[in-house]
């Protein structure tokens, strides 16, 4: 007898992850009142594959979240850019995509969830995966000094936030992100 759990057969993984690939668009089209059978219905599962994954719309919900940051941290380890100062930068916008999109889900949870839930721990891991690059970008002197990752992630969540349209806060983001650069003397 092992301890371990045993492994999901390769088809069951890829429903799971087709589950969560169609639950992160549905909720980003529809927002916080996404049904389960709308979910099922996008990613082409039955209910019942819906409900042997995710037993309920909360640990659905939850899923997507942990995922989401998964995907985010784990963008900071392999991002591109030909300078450091690129691959913060290419890091900060993958963030702000985040943030714009799993506000849906945020919102949902948090009706049903204590918000003391280690699943909302996002913000911690995110400057832990971060700061690296952050670092890096200011020992090349590549961005202005007197800010703190904490606080730069404060001003992309604080345009995320800002309403209207993905164009209205893109140049937004641009101008914010431009303003963190270094100017060469």
């Amino acid at each position: 007898m092992t301890d371990h759990p045993p492994r999901k057969r390769a088809d069951a993984a890829r429903n799971r992850q087709r589950i969560l690939e169609a639950a992160r668009t549905a909720f980003a089209a529809t927002g916080a009142q996404t049904s389960m059978a709308e979910v099922a219905r996008r990613s082409g599962v039955g209910s019942a594959t819906l409900y042997r994954n995710f037993a309920t719309r909360h640990e659905l919900l939850e899923a997507l979240l942990v995922d989401e940051v998964d995907d985010v941290c784990a963008a900071a380890a392999t991002v591109e850019g030909d300078t450091p100062g690129d691959r913060l930068t290419t890091w900060l916008r993958r963030f702000f995509q985040y943030v714009t999109t799993k506000r849906p889900v945020v919102l949902a949870l948090l009706e049903h969830t204590d918000r003391t839930d280690p699943v909302f721990d996002s913000r911690g891991r995110m400057l832990a995966a971060g700061q690296p690059l952050f670092s890096a970008a200011q020992d090349a002197h590549q961005i202005a000094g007197g800010l703190g990752l904490d606080q730069v992630l404060d001003l992309v969540v604080a345009i995320a936030k800002i309403p209207g349209t993905p164009e209205y806060r893109q140049p937004i983001l641009d101008a914010a992100l431009a303003g963190l650069r270094r100017r060469s003397t």
